[in-house]
């Protein structure tokens, strides 16, 4: 003989009370979410300024071809002007080869200029994961390497305030304490809400049905409580193991603090160091450049040798490329100093 039998039962239960961990938990969750757009944002930091530095070195490289080809074109027509007199008898091949050499040794600095430039472009579409063939870096306007800028107190309360380390320190003790909670409430008892709701059939009985279901339809509500009396001493480790959280949040809250006002003043005397350097390279520009000059008005009319021209010309070639790599190391640190005060990077 056959038959057929069937139960249906639903059951729910809810918690009414746990010592405030499901409260805690959801706090925590919260405050991992939000340190965890704080990480993002130093990450994005630190990408902001590796695209600037980039960026400042393909600057760096467009301006030193510029200056090398204006020395290329220089070192031409000398070398045209020496292969004339040489030819007239008025100077020996000896003074004409220094020339050539020195044109030769400039065509190569700009064939380095140039690699360097490309280099340098390339390790920006790295860091910006940019795929492309043609890729063309526009110059701003002006880049100013002598801004002011706030004194290091103001940098240091300022960066305190806007910073998202310091702000994902004070948020990682936050979670630390509400570990603790959560943890405490391991003593606490527990109280939950139950309720039942079942019913049954059989073919073994003559009623149909709909109205066995209605028959044997059961409902229960209850209350649990539970009294927390022998943990095996896992909820005092567990305190415990918050409480050094704790501490090693508070440890790492200090060290992030002094960390980013030692990075703010080593920032602030880059700035001090660049700007001095940059003063003191364009005042040695315009004393090379001038001599340079005069010694190239010199070489015209024979009152100086090639070989004191070309000592000229290296003394104002060195004091160009400081010039240039003061100027760019100055606009840089400015830019880092006002980054960490929450200024936008912009150029």
């Amino acid at each position: 003989q056959l038959n057929f039998a069937s139960n249906y039962s639903l059951n729910s239960s809810v918690t009414l009370y746990n010592g405030g961990y499901l409260r805690n938990n959801i706090k925590q969750r919260n405050l991992l979410v939000n340190s965890a757009d704080l990480t993002v944002q130093q990450a994005m930091n630190d990408i902001t300024i590796q695209v600037t530095q980039s960026y400042l070195n393909i600057l760096l490289a467009k301006e030193n071809i510029i200056y090398i080809n204006d020395l290329v074109a220089t070192s031409q027509a000398q070398v045209e002007q020496a292969q004339k007199k040489y030819n007239a008898g008025a100077i020996a091949r000896k003074d004409l080869l220094q020339l050539q050499g020195q044109l030769a040794d400039d065509k190569y600095q700009l064939v380095v200029a140039h690699s360097a430039y490309r280099q340098n472009v390339v390790t920006l579409k790295q860091i910006l994961q940019l795929q492309v063939d043609s890729f063309y870096v526009v110059a701003p306007d002006t880049l100013i390497a002598t801004a002011l800028t706030p004194t290091l107190k103001e940098a240091q309360a300022v960066a305190l305030q806007v910073r998202p380390e310091i702000k994902n320190a004070e948020l990682e003790k936050q979670i630390s304490q509400l570990d603790l909670a959560k943890a405490r409430a391991g003593y606490k008892p527990v109280i939950m809400g139950s309720g039942l709701l079942s019913t049954s059939y059989s073919d073994n009985t003559s009623s149909g049905y709909l109205p066995q279901l209605d028959n044997f339809f059961f409902q229960r509500v209850g209350i649990t409580l539970s009294i927390p009396i022998f943990s095996n001493r896992i909820n005092r480790t567990n305190v415990e193991k918050a409480k050094i959280g704790i501490q090693q949040s508070e440890i790492n809250q200090k060290n992030t603090k002094t960390t980013l006002m030692l990075a703010i003043e080593q920032a602030y005397i880059n700035v001090v160091n660049a700007q001095s350097q940059y003063y003191a390279a364009v005042e040695e520009l315009k004393a090379t450049q001038e001599s340079y000059r005069i010694a190239i008005e010199q070489l015209k009319i024979g009152a100086i040798s090639i070989t004191e021209l070309l000592l000229q010309k290296d003394l104002y070639v060195k004091s160009l490329q400081a010039y240039i790599q003061s100027k760019y190391s100055a606009v840089m640190s400015v830019k880092i100093y006002d980054f960490y005060t929450g200024v936008p990077m912009k150029l």
